[in-house]
This record gives structure tokens, sequence and C-alpha cells, in this order.
């Protein structure tokens, strides 16, 4: 029971932990031609290196994309990589990682929506259109209505978590949250997986801005990352209409 019900984002290999059950995604139709792009969040869409601009793979990706409602809740995941890494390397870590989940360990595609590297490049994850509310793999019982964004690195105890990081997923985070979310406050959330901390069907109440570990037994996203979360949710309030 432990074994099965215990994740963690990194892995003995430096890539991501993510459990996918709840939701196979694939790149559908172009987003234009089926439906229109996700209301605003209420800040401006930030720069996106998208999956043609780093090259991503997509003959790998299985099923076709699932969508849901309005975003309102944000995620924040590590990747379990080395910090070590030039970030004019992070395309090709995503390039790996894509193959490694997808032939690896079999799954559809990367989970998370978004990847943000310490420079605060922003990557798109997941394909499907980044102006939709694709359904992830980054929250098991919470992926839908919600976006997941993971830091490329690892960020345990005393790790430095980089400012650029942290305004990089504020910036892509405030943008996909929806506008009458406060990304300070919290949101009312219903689990559709028993595997998670809730049982299904379970009403919780969780930050808008919530870490892995606020709903999976996981230590994702990292000791350092997690205590960040206050000024991430400060810096997406900032970029935003909420009143103070």
């Amino acid at each position: 029971m432990w074994l099965r019900r215990t994740a963690v984002c990194a892995m003995v290999v430096p890539l991501a932990f993510l459990v996918l059950r709840d939701a196979p995604v694939r790149l559908g139709a172009p987003e234009h031609a089926t439906a229109k792009q996700a209301a605003p969040g209420g800040a401006p869409r930030p720069a996106i290196v998208s999956r043609a601009q780093w090259h991503a793979d997509e003959s790998l990706v299985k099923e076709d994309a699932v969508y849901t409602g309005t975003v309102k809740a944000v995620f924040v995941h590590h990747t379990g990589h080395t910090n070590r890494y030039d970030c004019a390397d992070a395309p090709r870590m995503l390039r790996a990682m894509e193959e490694m989940h997808v032939r690896g360990e079999g799954w559809d595609d990367i989970g998370y929506n978004f990847v943000v590297d310490r420079c605060g490049t922003i990557y798109e994850g997941r394909a499907g259109g980044v102006g939709r509310s694709v359904r992830g793999a980054h929250t098991t019982g919470f992926n839908a209505h919600s976006v997941g964004i993971a830091a490329l690195g690892t960020f345990g105890p005393g790790v430095p978590v980089p400012k650029a990081l942290i305004e990089g997923i504020a910036r892509v985070g405030a943008w996909k949250l929806d506008r009458t979310v406060d990304p300070r406050g919290f949101v009312r959330m219903v689990s559709t997986n028993d595997d998670s901390l809730y049982e299904r069907g379970e009403v919780v109440h969780l930050h808008a801005v919530a870490g892995h570990r606020d709903t999976f037994q996981t230590y994702c996203p990292g000791e350092a990352l997690y205590a960040a979360l206050p000024a991430v949710r400060a810096a997406m309030a900032g970029l935003r209409d909420v009143k103070r």
C-alpha cells in the first residue's frame, strides 16, 4: 500500500516521476480550428517556447488531447534534473525527457503543461495548445481544471531557487489561472482518484498555487521550491488585476 501511494518527482535518473492514470493526452487539431483560446487570466501571455521550437517528437505522442474548463489551480513541480545545466541545453533535456517518458516509461507524453528553466524561459510541455486547458498528467486526482508547471532542476533543502525561475513560473501561472481566482487564496477542488491524498469525490480546499505534495504522497517540488511558493503567489498577484 505504501509503495502504491507514494511517489517522488525525482527518480534515480534525472527525470520526473509522473502518474498518468487520470489523463492521456495528445496534440489534436490546431487550437484555432476547433475552439477559442482560454479566457485571459488577467495577465499578459508570456513568451513561450513551443514544442515545434524545442523540436518535440510528435510521433511519440499516443493519445488525443483532453480539454477541461477554466484553470482553477496551479500545481508546481520540479523535474529532478541536475541544476548545473546551461539554459541553452534545456531543449535537449526536454527532448530526452519526452523520449524517456514515452518510450522508457510507456506514458503518453510529458505530463507537465509547462516547464520553466533556471533562466526563466518557459517551454510548452504537454501537447494540445498552450492557449487551451489541456488536461495534464501532473497531479493525480486533480489534473482537470488545473495547470502543471515544472521547474527544470532539483530543489531540495538549502538549494537556491533562482529569481528568474520564480518569475517564469509566476508569468505563465498568472496568465493561465482564471481571472476570478486570487493566486494568494484557496480554491475548492474535488479529487478524481483514490491514489491522491484524498478519496475520489472528496471536496478539498487547496492553495490556488500549490505544490505537488499538497495532493500526493511525494517530496515534489522539493523543500526549497515549496518554501518559495509564497513568493510565486505574490509575483502572480502582482502581474494581475487583483486587489491587495
